[in-house]
């Protein structure tokens, strides 16, 4: 059995949560990306889910381990591997719409969000905005749609998308997040929605205030 003090650790255990101890205890030992919330609790003597859950969110926020959610593994992050070699802090600047185009954008940051390396292609140029609104929450961005609350992460240097990517527009100084779909046998763009409610697509004329502020890249699930 490795020793927490191999990871460099003991000292900050002192200021931690007892369930978050005991959690990292045992991620430290094993594997336990693929065990469910109750099983995890079970090994750590919590009844609740929702509790792991959130020492999980929290562990995984502070920098202490990497989950690994598609090859469902969690990993301890160790001293010789820092979180700043992982994660990457990419700036909130607001929210957008997944609906009409009724909130206005802004330059504003209001904090940050601590990322893995491996979800974004060029950190210089991300950025990461908080959708509001259902109209995606069919869609697919890698596996994954998009609900009121998520985080999109979005490449502002890619701002001419294919037809299908997920964009970040503004209209008129309205921010939203759609699908781009390119109708040109009417010489205009579509902006569509994916929704389990039906949502009519904006359409974009060449003399309108419009601007792609970049192709959505990855979605950060809200599990608050």
């Amino acid at each position: 059995m490795r020793n927490l003090d191999d990871f460099g650790i003991l000292g900050i255990l002192e200021h931690m949560h007892p369930l978050q101890e005991k959690i990292l205890t045992i991620v430290s030992e094993k594997n336990i990306g693929g065990f469910t919330l109750r099983n995890i609790g079970e090994l750590v003597g919590e009844k609740l889910p929702q509790k792991i859950k959130h020492h999980l969110s929290q562990l995984e926020r502070k920098g202490f381990i990497l989950i690994d959610r598609k090859n469902k593994k969690i990993s301890r992050i160790s001293n010789k591997a820092k979180a700043g070699d992982i994660f990457v802090s990419i700036p909130i600047v607001g929210a957008a719409n997944c609906g009409p185009a009724t909130i206005y954008a802004d330059q504003n940051i209001e904090g940050y969000l601590k990322i893995s390396k491996r979800l974004v292609p060029n950190k210089k140029s991300v950025f990461a905005l908080r959708a509001e609104g259902n109209s995606l929450n069919k869609a697919d961005i890698g596996g994954k749609n998009v609900e009121s609350g998520d985080f999109v992460i979005v490449d502002s240097e890619n701002t001419s998308p294919r037809d299908g990517d997920y964009v970040v527009s503004v209209i008129d100084g309205m921010a939203n997040i759609k699908k781009y779909r390119l109708d040109t046998d009417n010489s205009r763009i579509a902006l569509l929605s994916e929704s389990t409610q039906e949502y009519s697509p904006i359409f974009i004329h060449e003399n309108d205030d419009f601007r792609i502020s970049g192709k959505v890249v990855e979605v950060v699930k809200n599990i608050g």
